[in-house]
């Protein structure tokens, strides 16, 4: 798999990033349908650390985009986007976030609860036994990360399009690992103290049935930054373009955030 694909035509002043970590390409159709109308780059993360990750989304911003870019992050990508905001501010012009993930520690708990409290038994059973095995140095199989995907899909989507997601390159090496460092970021404070040096505006978009608390990214990054919104979708899960009664407003949302 490439690094990068790009959609549409040059300029390329738009990059959609990825979640997972380790979930490379699951923004295809975001980019696809972004680029009707401009130049969309959709880097595929292949570092196998958190500042590895921050480096290589540098790299290809500098040296691909039409900067300053307006980042798209769902999900990791969403952190992974503010990060790289504060980290090289000239890269950004504006960061959205999709589904993030709450951005300081006492909230984290609330994502695995609501997860399991929407599934049943054996599902639930089937969930906690994949996640320990992901939580285990990486010695998972890609199959793994994909079944535990799939299982907590019925909880993380409230009416998903048929067909499921796009098809991705799944690296429980990647995710194991960088996922274990962001956590840690986060629960040190250093992940929301990075708002502090954001100069771009920023945009949560956020569904009111996705499992990670909007209360968790509202209310942190209103204190930290100086040109934060967000914005909540109705009937829409932690994926919104995979959202049957969501997907339209999401998509008329982002459109309005972005350049033409």
């Amino acid at each position: 798999m490439t690094a990068l694909r790009r959609y549409g035509a040059a300029p390329y002043a738009v990059a959609v990033v990825h979640g997972g970590p380790g979930a490379a390409g699951e923004m295809a159709p975001v980019a696809r349908a972004l680029s009707f109308r401009r130049g969309v780059l959709e880097p595929l993360q292949q570092a196998a650390t958190l500042e590895g990750q921050v480096q290589e989304l540098a790299g290809v911003l500098e040296e691909h985009a039409a900067c300053p870019a307006t980042l798209v992050g769902h999900s990791w990508g969403a952190w992974l986007a503010f990060i790289a905001a504060a980290r090289y501010p000239a890269l950004a012009a504006k960061v959205v976030l999709i589904g993030s993930g709450p951005f300081e520690e006492r909230y984290a708990p609330l994502v695995q609860n609501t997860r399991l409290s929407r599934l049943e038994d054996s599902e639930r059973k089937e969930a906690l036994s994949l996640m320990r095995a992901l939580g285990d140095s990486g010695g998972a199989a890609p199959a793994a990360l994909a079944r535990l995907g799939e299982v907590l899909s019925s909880a993380d989507h409230l009416d998903p399009l048929p067909g499921g997601g796009e098809a991705c390159e799944l690296r429980p090496d990647i995710f194991c690992r960088v996922w274990g460092e962001a956590e840690r970021l986060r629960r040190s404070g250093e992940l929301l103290a990075l708002g502090e040096r954001i100069c771009c505006p920023v945009v949560a978009i956020h569904g009111d049935y996705d499992p990670h608390p909007a209360e968790g990214v509202a209310a942190p990054l209103s204190r930290v930054l100086a040109d934060f919104r967000f914005i909540t979708l109705e009937a829409c899960g932690h994926t919104p373009w995979r959202e049957r009664r969501a997907r339209e407003r999401f998509f008329a949302v982002l459109e309005a955030e972005l350049p033409l």
